[in-house]
């Protein structure tokens, strides 16, 4: 390693511990990042006569009478509660509910920002997935969506299954169907870059937790050939050779499915054995550097595709990467390009979710979502880009739009709106909250930011 580059790396960790240390001083100046507004006119205190007793009692018989006038009358239709109970907090692990709450806080600060979206943080002092399961099902006349977060495999997935298969309003986790459709979007680009087609090329997926199981689920789904993949998880290759897995099959439902799946070719071993020839890795696994080996990329296939996804350091530095002979790659971070990260996707998805009222989002949304994220890219579409950022707000609203749209061809909305008119709706939302973040900033009543 050059003197220039071990430099790099230095100023490249400095600067991955300042955001923690900025935040250590503007949390406790801000208490915390949300607040709840008014939405409607106060004139006088006349008018809580209209907003609360007696005139409140109108609306409340008319939802009686009609349940779903429940989006006419109140802000559920625009309301998605954030809920963890705290057992895997971005990376930090199993921290509980109290700890959670600054990660719930900002998620809904870019539900609101980035989609217009109103969330709600609640955090369930329980780690018993039956009990979750049925507080969410209690909680669900309060919200038009559930956005589950930071919860441990594997009842992740079984809470995922069943709110899904049970609830009346949308449940997604974020860290599965989020990670899992922004990344599809990636590849989707990537693939169109190298010039290889999706049911031909060998995909490596490093770790096996929640992100990458939703991740190869929804590949799989979109046309990505499981038995040209390959799953490492800590103890090596999945396969039906791992008598460790099938002793717990019950438990580990996910990880045996892809165990039968997935491996045609029966390879053992660990990441070196996995990547060989393989045109892509997906790595959502254990921070870096040294995680994924320079001389392991030299072992992919001609013009190879690397997600190192962990932060706040991936799994391999770029650079070595690239001069291992991969032709993309992809992180976790903003400070490289093709940065891969879920608040490109969840926004503008639940913004288009609510819009039509849908009663849950599908794959086929999922896969909406991605395209809608890959075609952004545009004519700027290269090595270096292969997913817009955040920067572009467009990107929220065309989610929203796409993402609507399919909801209504697949018979899931409740509201019938147009391509158009979901993105002009989507457009004015988010917009809306710009704006409101903006005024409010200069004139003061958002307190001025005492860190550059």
């Amino acid at each position: 390693m050059s003197k220039a580059q071990q430099q790099n790396i230095e100023e490249l960790l400095a600067k991955a511990k300042k955001p923690s240390a900025d935040a250590m001083e503007l949390h406790p100046f801000y208490r915390g990042k949300i607040e709840t507004a008014l939405k409607c006119c106060v004139r006088s205190i006349d008018d809580f006569a209209i907003w609360y007793t007696p005139g409140v009692a109108a609306p409340c018989r008319d939802i009686a009478a009609n349940p779903d006038r429940i989006y006419d009358h109140t802000n559920k239709s625009n309301s998605v509660a954030v809920i963890s109970d705290g057992t895997r907090v971005l990376g930090l692990g199993d921290i509980g509910p109290k700890a959670a709450m600054p990660v719930m806080e900002g998620k809904i600060l870019l539900f609101k920002y980035l989609g217009g979206v109103d969330g709600f943080p609640i955090c369930l002092d329980t780690k018993d997935p039956d009990k979750f399961i049925e507080t969410v099902l209690l909680l669900q006349p309060s919200f038009g969506g559930i956005n589950l977060e930071d919860i441990a495999q594997p009842k992740c997935f079984r809470i995922l299954d069943t709110l899904r298969a049970e609830a009346e309003i949308p449940v997604w986790h974020d860290d599965q169907q989020g990670t899992a459709t922004v990344t599809l979007a990636g590849l989707m680009n990537a693939l169109k870059v190298v010039g290889k087609k999706k049911e031909d090329v060998h995909v490596t997926y490093i770790g096996s937790g929640a992100s990458n199981v939703a991740c190869s689920r929804l590949a799989f789904s979109w046309g990505i050939d499981p038995a040209k993949a390959k799953m490492v998880d800590s103890k090596g290759v999945l396969g039906k050779h791992r008598q460790d897995l099938y002793m717990r099959r019950h438990e580990y439902v996910d990880k045996w499915r892809l165990c039968e799946t997935t491996n045609a070719a029966g390879t053992e071993g660990g990441i070196p054995e996995a990547l060989k020839d393989a045109d892509v890795v997906i790595a959502l696994s254990k921070p870096g550097p040294g995680t994924l080996l320079p001389e392991w990329i030299e072992l992919m296939a001609r013009d190879a595709i690397v997600f190192a996804c962990a932060n706040p350091v991936p799994e391999i530095w770029p650079w070595e990467a690239l001069e291992a002979g991969a032709a993309i790659v992809a992180t976790g971070r903003s400070d490289f390009p093709n940065q891969v990260n879920n608040s490109l996707g969840f926004p503008g998805i639940f913004r288009g979710a609510l819009d039509v009222r849908a009663s849950t989002i599908t794959d086929e949304m999922c896969f909406a979502a991605a395209e809608a994220l890959a075609k952004q890219v545009g004519d700027q579409l290269g090595p270096e880009h292969i997913l817009p950022t955040m920067d572009d707000w467009r990107v929220f609203a065309y989610e929203a739009a796409a993402v609507g749209q399919k909801a209504s061809e697949q018979g899931l909305a409740r509201v019938a709106m147009s391509y158009d008119e979901l993105f002009e709706n989507a457009t004015r939302m988010i917009k809306r909250s710009h704006k409101i973040t903006e005024m409010m900033m200069e004139q003061e009543f958002i307190a001025q930011c005492p860190i550059e």
